[in-house]
């Protein structure tokens, strides 16, 4: 029998060791009871300091989304500056003012845009991606204003925040048909006196007395105000 000096012992438990750990290491994951992978390390939210709160950003608290409509940076003479906002909850429509020191933080809103072409109203008013021709259905409160100015077949702006569509935004302005209004006086082209006229999407707007029946006028869908003929 063969027998193993102490500094031999020595080396055959290493190798021996040794294998194991390396067919052990090999092994797939799951396949061994004992040890297990750690998962991966959960994602971190995303923070902002309160002086990146510019006017149109968005951000959230407690899991609300809310947009900022006007912001204030304030100096005081002594300790930190102050931030103060006003912002729109764009879940709820609330608007509410907000301060913060300005080196605290916020936390960021993960907000998808995308491209979406508005179909129909059918009780909710209906968008398609017209990539994937998914649809998503959108209430009146969320559309606020620019409910007054839809176009079947237009393309909008729909931001997502968790998959639920938040706000809409039109173009600047858009080029309705007008259908009806009452006739101007022959010959009058001033253009600051105004008179009512139905859109072919419904909407009364106010447009020079010298637009008529058929006429193609362009609108701001921000204000809803009369620009130009088209």
């Amino acid at each position: 029998m063969l027998e193993l000096t102490g500094p031999q012992v020595v080396l055959v438990v290493f190798a021996v060791v040794a294998e194991w750990y390396t067919r052990w290491s090999q092994k797939p994951l799951g396949s061994d009871p004992v040890w297990v992978r750690l998962p991966p390390t959960a994602p971190k939210y995303k923070f902002m300091i309160a002086t990146d709160l510019k006017t149109g950003k968005i951000y959230q608290e407690n899991g609300q989304p809310l947009q900022v409509i006007k912001y204030e940076h304030i100096k005081v003479s002594r300790g930190s500056a102050n931030v103060k906002v006003r912002v729109r909850n764009l879940v709820t429509g609330q608007v509410l003012d907000k301060g913060y020191i300005a080196s605290a933080k916020v936390e960021d809103a993960d907000v998808q845009t995308k491209s979406m072409q508005y179909l129909y109203n059918d009780g909710s008013y209906v968008f398609m991606d017209p990539v994937t021709f998914e649809q998503s259905f959108i209430s009146e409160e969320v559309l606020g204003d620019a409910v007054k100015f839809l176009i079947e077949g237009e393309k909008v702006i729909v931001q997502f925040f968790n998959d639920n569509p938040i706000s809409v935004d039109l173009p600047a302005s858009l080029v309705f048909e007008v259908t009806y209004t009452e006739p101007g006086y022959k010959g009058n082209t001033v253009t600051n006196v105004q008179k009512e006229a139905t859109l072919n999407n419904g909407t009364t707007v106010k447009v020079p007395i010298f637009i008529k029946i058929g006429d193609k006028i362009k609108v701001d869908t921000r204000s809803g105000e009369y620009i130009s003929k088209a």
